[in-house]
C-alpha cells in the first residue's frame, strides 16, 4: 500500500530546510549574490540548455564587452552573435540584443521590475521571467525550470508534470521572504543533488517530504517524454571563392540559425545532383563560375529537430564584386579565406570555412 502524502498544512519547514541546505552548499558561480538585474537577466538566458560549466566561460567575457543594457543596445548585431558564439541556440543572442533595445527605446533604459511586464519582453518566458523577478526585485514568483520540474515531481511523486500543474504547485511552495534564494535553491538541488540519473537521496535536503522517495519510484519520476526524431536533411553549400576571399550571406532573422551568417546553401535529396545544385545556387546569386565545382568534405552537424548533412562544394567565380540576383548587398560579405574570421558563424559552417581554407593553402603549395 502506498503510504499517505504528508500534511502540508504549512511548507515552513521545506522551505527551511531547503534554504539551510542551499545557504551551506550552493556552488560557487560568478552569478551568486548578484543583484544587478541586466547581469541576472544575461547569466538566466545562457543557462538556458546551456551546462552551467560552459555558461562560466562566457560570462564574465560576456560582461567585460557589454556592461550594461546600454552598451548591449548599442552593439551591432554582428558583434553580439560573435560574443555569443560557442554557446549555441543563438535566439537567446538575438533576443537578449533586442530586449536591450526595447528597454533603451521605449523603457528609459531600465529592466521592468515585476514578472508580467518582463514576460513582455522579446523572447522572456515564464522561467526567465520569474527568475530574474524574484532575484533581482524579490517578487514571490516561480522559475520553473527543468530541474525544479524534476525535484517537484519526486517530491510529490506525479509522473507526468504537465505545465500548468508544475506551475500551480511551483508557484504554492515560494518562499515569501527569500523568493530568488529559493528558486536558486530548488534549481540546485536539481542540478546538485536530485539528478535526473542516481539522484543522492540520502543527501536531500527534502527526503523527509518526498513521496517518490517513500513510494521508491523517484528513478521513474518524472516519466520520460517520448522525443521524435530528428529530421534527416542534406544541404548543398556553394563556397563562391574569388581572389582569396569567399562570399557569406545572411540568414532570414526567423528559424534555424537566424540572422547569422552562413554560405549559400540549397536543400536537395540525399543522393545525387550535389554538383548541380551547387552550380544553380551560384547561378542564382549572380555568378559567373569558372571551371567544375570541387567538392569539399562533408560536414554533418546535430540541431535539435534536424540531422543536417552539408555537401560543400567550392566554386571560382570570374567577378569579385558582382551583385546577388536575390539577396540585397547589405546582406552579403566577402570573407577572407586566410584570415581568422571576426563573424560568429555557426560551427558547421565554421568546419566548412576551414575545409576550404585548408584546401585553397594547399593548392597555393
Amino acid at each position: 500500500m502506498k503510504p499517505n502524502p504528508p500534511p502540508f498544512e504549512s511548507y515552513a519547514e521545506l522551505r527551511s530546510a531547503l534554504l539551510s541546505h542551499y545557504d551551506e552548499h550552493q556552488r560557487s558561480l560568478p552569478w551568486r549574490g548578484e543583484t544587478d538585474p541586466y547581469r541576472i537577466l544575461v547569466s538566466e538566458v545562457m543557462l538556458q540548455q546551456t551546462r552551467v560549466e560552459t555558461v562560466q566561460e562566457y560570462y564574465e567575457a560576456w560582461l567585460g564587452r557589454f556592461p550594461d543594457l546600454d552598451s548591449l543596445a548599442s552593439a551591432d548585431l554582428d558583434e553580439v552573435l560573435q560574443a555569443w558564439e560557442g554557446l549555441g541556440y543563438y535566439r537567446r543572442a538575438r533576443n537578449l540584443h533586442r530586449v536591450a533595445q526595447v528597454v533603451r527605446e521605449r523603457l528609459s533604459g531600465a529592466l521592468p521590475s515585476s514578472y508580467a511586464q518582463l514576460r513582455e519582453l522579446p523572447g522572456v518566458g515564464e522561467y526567465t521571467a520569474g527568475a530574474v523577478a524574484s532575484i533581482a526585485f524579490g517578487e514571490a514568483v516561480p522559475a520553473p525550470d527543468g530541474n525544479v520540474r524534476r525535484v517537484l515531481a519526486r517530491v510529490f511523486d506525479e509522473p507526468t508534470p504537465k505545465p500548468a500543474w508544475l506551475r500551480g504547485t511551483a508557484a504554492g511552495l515560494v518562499d515569501p521572504v527569500r523568493p530568488g534564494d529559493w528558486n536558486q535553491a530548488l534549481m540546485e538541488l536539481g542540478a546538485t543533488v536530485c539528478t535526473p540519473r542516481a539522484p543522492r537521496c540520502g543527501g536531500c535536503p527534502l527526503a523527509e517530504w518526498c513521496l517518490a522517495l517513500k513510494r521508491g519510484t523517484q528513478a521513474e519520476r518524472p516519466a520520460a517524454v517520448p522525443r521524435r526524431a530528428p529530421r534527416v536533411e542534406t544541404f548543398v553549400l556553394a563556397i563562391l571563392h574569388r581572389a582569396g576571399r569567399v562570399l557569406l550571406e545572411r540568414r532570414p532573422p526567423d528559424g534555424l540559425l537566424g540572422g547569422m551568417w552562413a554560405f549559400p546553401e540549397r536543400q536537395v535529396a540525399n543522393d545525387t545532383g550535389f554538383e548541380s545544385a551547387a552550380l544553380a545556387i551560384a547561378d542564382k546569386m549572380g555568378a559567373a563560375v569558372m571551371g567544375i565545382p570541387e567538392p569539399l568534405p562533408t560536414c554533418e552537424h546535430r540541431f535539435t529537430h534536424i540531422h543536417a548533412t552539408y555537401r560543400p562544394h567550392l566554386i571560382d567565380v570570374a567577378r569579385m564584386n558582382f551583385a546577388p540576383a536575390t539577396t540585397p548587398a547589405a546582406e552579403v560579405l566577402w570573407l577572407a579565406v586566410m584570415r581568422p574570421a571576426e563573424i560568429a558563424l555557426p560551427v558547421a559552417q565554421r568546419r566548412v570555412l576551414d575545409s576550404a581554407r585548408e584546401h585553397l593553402a594547399g593548392a597555393v603549395v
